[in-house]
């Protein structure tokens, strides 16, 4: 009988964050990994058939938005803290994808990135929710890679 593994999707609860100086893990949502361009129109001044060509142009990359439930760890708003004093303390931030065994499938690294915002939990005396932290990172790049098996 064939075997399906490793052709089988990996399920997106799976993943782990690391961050250069913030504690490993404990996030519950990672999302943001988006890279697009910018497309460039050209028409050069001798083309007989004035047709405008599209050239590549400028690489963009969204924000990552974080969510974790609160815990005692206060680095994200330490790391933040330095960011709105003025220094420029960018790091790297990789989020990797596992499988069902919690081995590495692919890895995201955002280069250079630094927190944008941060957001504190919404509370409510009649709810039982968990309080959430959420955080935005602007990067200035995003390369993904296949972990090694």
């Amino acid at each position: 009988m064939p075997t399906t593994q490793g052709r089988d999707p990996a399920r997106s609860f799976n993943f782990d964050l690391q961050i250069d100086g913030v504690a490993r893990g404990g996030f519950s949502e990672a999302s943001g990994l988006t890279a697009e361009g910018d497309a460039v129109d050209y028409r050069e001044g001798t083309d007989p058939q004035m047709n405008v060509r599209k050239l590549v142009g400028l690489r963009k990359y969204t924000n990552i938005t974080l969510k974790r439930g609160y815990t005692p760890d206060t680095s994200l708003w330490d790391w933040y803290t330095n960011i709105m004093n003025g220094q420029a303390d960018r790091r790297n931030v990789t989020i990797v994808l596992l499988n069902e065994a919690r081995q590495p499938v692919l890895r995201w690294h955002a280069e250079n990135a630094w927190l944008n915002k941060i957001e504190g939990p919404s509370f409510k005396a009649s709810g039982n929710e968990i309080a959430i932290e959420s955080v935005e990172l602007v990067h200035e790049g995003l390369v993904i890679e296949v972990a090694a098996a």
